[in-house]
């Protein structure tokens, strides 16, 4: 049997033992890398928010208060001239930077798009975002919109987002008919919504009110709106955000396990016990199984923290072993071991699952 003729697998407890690393986001806990769309009405401001998308990131400014990740940023301005774009960036910003580009002509998709983006990320492997005002701009008008055809058109622009580790973000239209889930508004069959990574709409509260919700759905992120208002310089600015909250336990996994392990050399115990352990009172209301996932896809930070993981089992049960790095010369920072298999003690003088005494 040849090895491409054979599944790759890999088993449960492995796979929840690996480091894997979070997604590597362009605007945090917004936009991730991979594939997304923006779509709204005509004339709604899809295209001022884009621009001044374009901008902030190339300039590596906050997005509403999130950081971002800065690198060079391409919009595929379709619908626009230079000098619409000109007269726009002298609204939104005192300076444009030379790693924001701007293109008004490009091929279609299947017919020398792919080899143009292809092109530009050579030229500028620094890049973290490609803007393309409109999707339909770069779609063939041979054939029509089937589900076949929306699911080949965005899966060939979301694999080369994958391969090089950038965030593309596709514009777009709603239809004007209601809907009661507005992401089922989005123009075309439902194969870009399910090909896309997240999808926002943008909803003019009334024409001209220069006021809308931003409405956010995606793989890597959480549901949330955001109400957002237009300036006097057509940049939109956030009024309300439904994931205003206070700050949450696994948003805080490094210090307090920082804190955890201020006062030992070593922890071991089920995902449970280390729960209790720095939530014992249970105010922050987070599960063992999401703690446990916390903790895989922080190693790099719990390492640069100087605190190294293991994770085994042991009598069946899933232990977490967390170790000062200077107290322990067999490991580097960040490093997890594979899962193993133990009959005996979780650790010396301890019995298996047992949290380890300071």
């Amino acid at each position: 049997m040849t090895s491409e003729n054979r599944l790759h697998t890999i088993d449960g407890a492995t796979l929840m033992a690996r480091p894997l690393r979070p997604p590597n986001f362009i605007v945090d806990s917004l936009l991730s890398q991979g594939l997304h769309i923006l779509a709204g009405s005509p004339k709604v401001g899809k295209s001022w928010l884009a621009l001044w998308l374009a901008v902030t990131v190339a300039k590596g400014d906050p997005v509403w208060g999130m950081s971002v990740k800065p690198g060079a940023v391409l919009y595929l301005c379709l619908e626009d001239s230079q000098l619409r774009i000109q007269n726009r960036l002298f609204q939104i910003t005192e300076d444009a930077p030379p790693t924001v580009h701007f293109c008004t002509q490009a091929a279609l998709l299947g017919r020398g798009l792919e080899e143009q983006l292809e092109n530009f990320l050579a030229e500028h492997p620094d890049a973290v975002l490609v803007i393309i005002d409109t999707l339909q701009m770069v779609r063939n008008t041979r054939y029509d919109n089937t589900y076949a055809n929306d699911y080949r058109d965005l899966s060939v622009l979301k694999r080369l987002a994958d391969a090089h580790g950038l965030a593309i973000l596709l514009i777009h239209h709603l239809r004007k008919e209601p809907a009661e889930d507005v992401f089922n508004r989005i123009s075309g069959t439902t194969a870009i919504s399910g090909a896309v990574d997240s999808s926002f709409t943008l909803v003019e509260e009334r024409r001209g009110s220069r006021r809308a919700k931003l409405y956010c759905v995606g793989r890597d992120i959480e549901y949330r709106e955001m109400e957002l208002e237009r300036n006097g310089d057509n940049v939109w600015e956030v009024v309300s955000d439904s994931k205003d909250a206070p700050e949450r336990l696994e948003d805080k996994i490094v210090p307090l396990l920082s804190e955890l392990m201020g006062g030992r050399e070593k922890f071991i115990g089920t995902p449970t016990e280390l729960t209790a352990a720095i939530d014992p009172a249970g105010a922050a209301g987070v599960s063992p199984k999401t703690l446990s996932r916390r903790i895989v896809q922080s190693v790099d930070a719990l390492g640069k923290a100087g605190i190294t993981v293991t994770i085994r089992r042991s009598n069946g049960r899933r232990l977490i072993e967390l170790r000062r790095a200077e107290s322990d010369g067999e490991q580097g920072p960040g490093e997890v071991d594979p899962i193993g298999t133990e009959t005996g003690a979780a650790g010396a003088g301890q019995s298996a699952g047992a949290p380890a005494k300071p």
